[in-house]
């Protein structure tokens, strides 16, 4: 019973021994990469455990360039991976653009990978281009007519322009500016309606693609709807504005009138109390005539007589003008 015991736990340390030798040492992987002329030794293997490297990525790597006779590097594979790239994702970007006929250096094809950009679906939108929908855009003619149009921007991704370049936020920012200014400097909605190509054109002779990751083949305008007519909101609102100076005017106008209505009035009274006070001083300055003798008892009945005869006048001229008032 001991003996079976000891028997079993000595197979299965060889077992895991043969385990352990079999991950540090990838004999079946070695013999892969034999098999498909990838020269490669089972130490390199081996160091790459140590590398913090794994072997499969690297192997399958070398293989899928040697098939496709595209030269690669093994240092240069680990590099790339240990700064942390995508190794599997630059081959197949290799191979597709050789078999394309694309000009893509591993050094390039590194450098996209690493910078962000996934340079197998670069390739693949260079040789099946991209189209990509612009939201809404809204402009106005130069008649006051708002249009919103959309458009279809078929793009092919620049391999040169994919580190540094621009994304497609800015080539549709960039597009819709344009659609903007060609459908502002027309003179008529009517023109832009009977002409959508008018905008394609006006807005590839504008090289928008200039600076960005992406090379623009056409500019095709989807489909043009009429908004408002803000050339008449404007005029109206204008127009409002004008009314309500105008009454602001008008009022500062009638506030001014009435002032200086109450002005003169207030002088009138001031006028009228003085009248009053004039009058009451003339029994005063008749009654010293009388005293110091510079008026007679004749020259007072005769200005009694002139006082009445112009108080029955002004009751007469005031009849009349009532008179002919009703």
């Amino acid at each position: 019973m001991i003996e079976s015991v000891g028997i079993w736990g000595m197979v299965i340390g060889v077992i895991v021994l043969l385990f352990i030798i079999l991950y540090f040492i990838p004999i079946g992987l070695w013999f892969s990469a034999l098999v498909s002329g990838v020269k490669i030794s089972l130490l390199q293997l081996f160091l790459m455990r140590f590398r913090k490297v794994p072997p499969g990525v690297i192997v399958r790597a070398l293989i899928e360039g040697t098939k496709a006779d595209v030269a690669l590097s093994r240092d240069a594979l680990e590099a790339h991976y240990l700064a942390g790239g995508h190794v599997a994702r630059v081959v197949h970007a290799l191979v597709s653009a050789s078999k394309a006929n694309i000009d893509l250096t591993f050094k390039v094809a590194t450098a996209i990978d690493l910078a962000g950009r996934d340079v197998f679906e670069a390739v693949q939108m260079s040789v099946n281009p991209k189209v990509i929908n612009t939201p809404p855009v809204t402009a106005v003619s130069k008649d006051g007519i708002q249009l919103i149009a959309k458009a279809r921007v078929t793009v092919r991704a620049s391999i040169k322009q994919l580190v540094g370049g621009a994304g497609e936020d800015t080539v549709l920012a960039r597009v819709g500016e344009g659609i903007v200014s060609s459908i502002g400097s027309s003179h008529s909605h009517k023109a832009v309606l009977e002409n959508p190509d008018f905008i394609s054109r006006v807005v590839l002779e504008k090289g928008l693609d200039a600076g960005t990751a992406f090379e623009i083949l056409s500019i095709d305008i989807a489909d043009i709807d009429i908004g408002k007519n803000i050339g008449a909101g404007l005029q109206m609102d204008q127009a409002e504005a004008d009314k309500n100076i105008a009454q602001a005017k008008a009022e500062e106008r009638r506030a001014m009138a009435i002032a200086l209505e109450q002005e003169m009035i207030a002088k009138a009274q001031e006028m009228k109390a003085k009248v009053i006070e004039a009058e009451a001083k003339v029994p005063l300055a008749i009654a010293d005539a009388f005293k110091n003798g510079n008026l007679g008892i004749m020259d007072y009945m005769k200005y009694k007589n002139i006082m009445a005869d112009t108080s029955m006048r002004d009751s007469i001229a005031g009849n009349d003008q009532k008179s002919k008032e009703e």
